[in-house]
């Protein structure tokens, strides 16, 4: 069985075998009863977590950086000649080929 009690509120703990080999009953727990955690050689390594619980602790996608570069002055190209790219060269003699 798996390592922790599930009455202490804390995740349950599987070791990363036992985990293999029960797949389908810690994802039943994992949505029962909230994150299950997969331990290696004692070390918790992953979280398995439900759908709504993961959308429920996930940060917004929107962080404003987007709306902040949107909100610089626009800057025409032709009126900065640092922003302008530099005039073609064209060869001194033709090349011969062959």
């Amino acid at each position: 069985m798996n390592t922790a009690t599930k009455m202490t509120g804390n995740p349950v703990s599987w070791q990363v075998q036992e985990a293999k080999n029960r797949f389908s009953e810690v994802i039943e727990q994992a949505l029962r009863h909230g994150p299950q955690v997969v331990t290696r050689h004692g070390k918790p390594v992953v979280h398995v977590v439900s759908v709504a619980d993961s959308a429920a602790t996930t940060r917004p996608t929107d962080d404003g950086f987007a709306t902040y570069l949107l909100s610089a002055p626009h800057v025409p190209e032709e009126s900065d000649p640092v922003l302008q790219a530099p005039p073609r060269r064209t060869r001194k003699s033709p090349v011969r080929l062959g």
